[in-house]
């Protein structure tokens, strides 16, 4: 059975007008172009798409404009992560999850939980979502790793716990769970540089932050390394790799917001705390994207 979220997944950014408000326009024609150039699954509401910044009626125009433009022709999976587990089953059991196929999870941030507690975390989470749980390791923005065992134990304990979306950078943790995780558990690069890898030690896709922009190319990328074809794989890769690291240079949605605004798909607008790039690193981004369309 091919598992529900394997492939290229995308991170969707939330695009702005310029009075910061949502362009609801802009955002179902990003989710067509998603769409239509191979992408297997959406992410709606991820930190890509601001969504600390955005309020609870906002988060809910924004989940039903990319839902009803979606229209069930691919999975879409809604984030829906926390540091109050109580707080994630209350939203849970207030969700309309019609049309929704999934949740990602991201563990508990600043609060640094021990490995038990995230066991225990995501028990309560797995046992209150109606639909399948992504957990969502990123040390990096949460302070906290979850190790390759505790994410084993958690999927090995609740069924519904399907994949991890692993951002570590630790390539020993991500062959463990591939080694280690009950039949059915998904390995999801959470970092675009690293998602060829991860594939290539038992991986299944990626959910991308670059596919935003360059949604054909990233998912061909990813095709080809799930059916082997490595050769094709890495020279897609090389390709884009000094894109990659260009665009999270200071900070995300910031690089990949400009990289759509220079091939014309959206404003490079992102809300407070959050901070356009610099002028330079626009130029760099630019002239790279030259090489790549």
């Amino acid at each position: 059975m091919t598992h529900p979220f394997k492939g290229a997944g995308v991170a969707l950014v939330t695009p702005f007008k310029e009075d910061s408000s949502i362009d609801f326009n802009v955002l179902e024609n990003i989710v067509e172009d998603q769409i239509s150039n191979g992408m297997d699954y959406l992410v709606a509401l991820g930190t890509t798409a601001e969504t600390p910044t955005l309020s609870v009626e906002e988060q809910k125009e924004v989940v039903a404009c990319i839902k009803a433009k979606t229209n069930k022709r691919v999975p879409l999976v809604l984030g829906m992560g926390g540091n109050d587990p109580y707080k994630i089953m209350q939203t849970i059991q207030a969700t309309d999850f019609n049309g929704i196929d999934g949740i990602l999870s991201v563990t508990p941030f600043y609060n640094k939980p021990s490995q038990k507690g995230l066991i225990e975390h995501y028990k309560l989470v797995c046992k209150t979502s109606p639909v399948p749980v992504i957990l969502y390791n990123v040390p990096s923005r949460t302070g906290v790793n979850m190790d390759g065992s505790t994410s084993v134990e958690i999927a090995k304990i609740c069924p519904n716990a399907i994949a991890i979306k692993e951002a570590s950078g630790i390539s020993s943790q991500v062959s463990r769970m591939v080694k280690h995780g009950p039949e059915g558990f998904g390995v999801i690069s959470g970092d675009d540089v690293l998602a060829l890898p991860i594939i290539a030690v038992g991986g299944i896709g990626v959910i991308s932050v670059v596919a935003n922009v360059l949604p054909g190319k990233l998912s061909q990328l990813i095709h080809f390394a799930n059916e082997g074809k490595f050769a094709e794989a890495r020279e897609l890769h090389l390709q884009m790799i000094d894109f990659f690291k260009l665009l999270f240079r200071e900070g995300n949605p910031g690089g990949v917001k400009a990289a759509m605004e220079i091939t014309g798909k959206l404003k490079s607008i992102v809300r407070l705390p959050l901070y356009p790039i610099s002028k330079k690193l626009y130029g760099q981004i630019e002239a790279e994207l030259k090489t790549l369309l």
